[in-house]
């Protein structure tokens, strides 16, 4: 029995990266299955918006002559 990853054998560290694939392997496969595929018209689309003219925004009530 090794209770430290330093002296453990080389069947401790291979049964320790087999655990860690198998693992990953459950976690990614219940993320894809999680994953919904419907097609209900939510796609997202580009939207373009084009600038106007300059505008002169100030604090004031008054007119802004230049």
């Amino acid at each position: 029995m090794n209770h430290s990853i330093y002296s453990a054998d080389r069947t401790t560290h291979l049964k320790i990266v087999v655990m860690a694939l198998v693992a990953g392997i459950m976690v990614m496969g219940f993320g894809i299955s999680v994953r919904t595929f419907s097609d209900d018209g939510s796609t997202q689309t580009a939207r373009v918006i084009k600038a106007g003219k300059p505008v002169a925004i100030t604090s004031s009530d008054t007119s802004m002559v230049r």
